[in-house]
């Protein structure tokens, strides 16, 4: 999370929670034995959460609840666009791959967002979990977090769906593409 404290107004705070509701209510199969108005208040007690999730929001990844965890008494937020979020695309994996690029250097890589963010990067089981809600990444692919044993060596795993099964793939972590971006998680 950056050092700067970051809040929304109280529009900006009212809206995102009418989005965040009206997908929350549109999509019960992803949260069915948990209520609006306790995730609403858990929201409203947590402002650095919901600027996050105005972050998740605003790079079109229309993040939505899809579990709740009662031993700590949180909720899950994950992107659940069908595809890879627009506003999150073609980026490199971490700092490390964006200055190791020579030449077309994307803007930025999905570390530095996701600590911009203040977001999580899915995980492959986090990835797989996902897809039993739905169909995601039918044409674009999401990285995911990649174990130290594979970037220590170059590479970042990422991840998409084809043929109505869950791929897990490998590319250089310096690499980028105007179809693969990521998705993040967030617990409120």
């Amino acid at each position: 999370m950056p050092d700067v404290k970051q809040e929304l107004t109280l529009e900006q705070r009212e809206a995102l929670l009418q989005t965040l509701k009206t997908r929350f209510e549109k999509n019960m199969d992803r949260h069915e034995s948990v209520e609006w108005n306790d995730v609403q208040t858990k929201l409203e007690a947590h402002p650095d959460k919901l600027w996050s999730l105005n972050e998740m929001e605003k790079t079109e990844g229309e993040p939505d609840v899809v579990s709740y965890g009662k031993e700590t008494d949180t909720y899950l937020f994950v992107d659940c666009s069908k595809e890879s979020p627009k506003g999150r695309r073609s980026v490199c994996y971490d700092r490390e791959a964006l200055q190791s690029r020579k030449k077309y250097k994307p803007e930025t890589s999905v570390i530095d967002m996701i600590t911009e963010m203040g977001i999580d990067l899915l995980t492959e089981e986090q990835y797989r979990e996902l897809q039993l809600l739905g169909p995601f990444d039918l044409k674009t692919s999401s990285w995911i977090q990649t174990p130290s044993r594979i970037r220590d060596r170059g590479g970042a795993l990422f991840c998409d769906r084809r043929y109505d099964t869950v791929f897990v793939y490998h590319n250089g972590a310096d690499s980028y593409y105007a179809a693969r971006g990521f998705r993040g998680a967030l617990r409120v």
